[in-house]
């Protein structure tokens, strides 16, 4: 933030805020189910694109490691030699 802003806008911002007054108001309980409501949707959202994105990073992460990834396939996918030879 100091690079982009340089130190005279940092010391403005910094008197700015220090310089505020109370605003005399109050959260009732609406506005904390609400920012409650924010918060636990955030997370979740964050959970699923995890779970969407988590082969792609474990694929990029292994590359960056040098192990091969996994790819496993369940034993009634497999082929198996008597369904070869048809």
């Amino acid at each position: 933030m100091l690079n982009r802003l340089g130190l005279g806008g940092f010391l403005a911002a910094s008197v700015f805020l220090a310089s505020t007054s109370s605003a005399l108001a109050y959260f009732d309980p609406g506005t904390g189910a609400i920012i409650l409501q924010v918060l636990l949707g955030g997370v979740a959202g964050a959970a699923m694109v995890a779970k969407l994105y988590w082969s792609r990073l474990m694929e990029m992460l292994g590359r960056v490691t040098g192990k091969a990834p996994r790819h496993d396939v369940p034993s009634s996918h497999r082929e198996t030699p008597e369904a070869t030879k048809e």
